[in-house]
């Protein structure tokens, strides 16, 4: 097993344990994440994020979490792995199964330079926020509001935990 894909498998050993420590030292310094929720910029924010869900997973879900992942392929310049997520969206109380498909850079060093995260955003409203997703989930609008949303409670939670 090459390095790189020690280095996903780690990621999402802990990320299934809430292990959100273990997951930022997974990232370079620079990293940057980008999916359907977040585009971040540096181990702070990248941190940041999976630290702000873990929480909030294990403080109002955990009873119902469950993290699955599979297809994890790396080598020095990159790595893929799918992973499914089930969990409780804190803000609506709504479960959610989400289906994730990974794209990796790496660092020399190994860790992780660049993550890409997609998924069908109009599926996860749907699930997320009920009857809203399912009507606008399509739209650009509710995006840009999710997005928007997102970025806002990281920023108040790294203000909280610095």
């Amino acid at each position: 097993m090459s390095p790189t894909e020690q280095t996903l498998r780690r990621f999402y050993d802990a990320f299934a344990r809430l292990d959100a420590d273990t997951m930022a030292a997974c990232y370079a310094p620079d990293a940057r994440f980008d999916d359907e929720a977040f585009s971040l910029r540096g181990a702070r924010e990248v941190g940041g994020m999976w630290k702000m869900l873990c929480s909030g997973t294990q403080a109002k879900g955990a009873s119902v979490w469950k993290l699955d992942y599979r297809d994890v392929e790396a080598d020095a310049a990159g790595g893929k792995a799918h992973w499914d997520a089930h969990y409780l969206f804190s803000a609506t109380g709504r479960i959610v199964d989400n289906a994730i498909d990974s794209r990796f850079t790496f660092t020399p060093a190994g860790l992780i330079a660049t993550q890409r995260d997609r998924f069908d955003f109009w599926r996860w409203s749907r699930q997320a926020l009920g009857a809203p997703g399912l009507l606008l989930g399509w739209s650009p609008m509710l995006k840009k509001k999710v997005r928007a949303t997102a970025a806002a409670n990281l920023q108040a939670f790294l203000a909280r935990n610095p």
